[in-house]
């Protein structure tokens, strides 16, 4: 199994520096966003794709549209995927969020939301359903923090947030067998 992670492309909400963890709430991609999920389609544009997996968040479902526009590759909705629910902090600057993060550490949940760690062992769970799927390439359009946990995992760090890796690029494909997952 080849799974290749993307971030979404940039949204509106990136421009603003702002936070979001409620996939009910529109934070579509801004038109660079657009130009950047077209890019990463020309990137795969030769992977022969099985499946394309995206979150609830209208950004994931917006950049997997058009990377993939014009072939026929089925696409699925991933929740499992879904950002961190941050609570009361959504819609908050980036900065709060950065502090909100620094003062709560991994373990304790954001007020009205989820803990960093309860979101990895979301992320792993969907790695998990997604290796059992049966599909051998995938596409899987999500957020920064499954990316880069991903990396860093697959890296040997010993936090999740990095280093070796933190800041993610919009719409840039990471390629991992599942063995990167410890699967076979």
């Amino acid at each position: 199994m080849i799974f290749f992670l993307a971030r979404h492309g940039e949204s509106v909400l990136n421009l603003e520096g702002r936070v979001n963890g409620d996939p009910a709430l529109p934070g579509p991609l801004s038109d660079h966003g657009r130009d950047e999920a077209r890019l990463l389609g020309a990137q795969l544009g030769q992977v022969d794709l099985d499946l394309c997996v995206h979150t609830r968040f209208g950004r994931t479902r917006e950049t997997a549209e058009l990377a993939l526009e014009g072939r026929d590759v089925p696409i699925e909705v991933e929740p499992l995927l879904d950002d961190v629910k941050i609570g009361e902090l959504e819609g908050l600057p980036l900065a709060r969020y950065r502090a909100a993060k620094q003062e709560l550490g991994r373990k304790r949940p954001y007020p009205g939301g989820e803990s960093l760690d309860a979101a990895a062992l979301r992320y792993a769970d969907a790695f998990g359903r997604l290796a059992g799927g049966g599909a051998q390439r995938v596409l899987v359009v999500c957020h920064e923090i499954p990316v880069r946990y991903a990396l860093n995992a697959a890296a040997g760090a010993e936090q999740l947030d990095g280093p070796p890796f933190h800041d993610i690029p919009n719409a840039v494909p990471f390629l991992f067998d599942g063995s990167a997952f410890g699967m076979s």
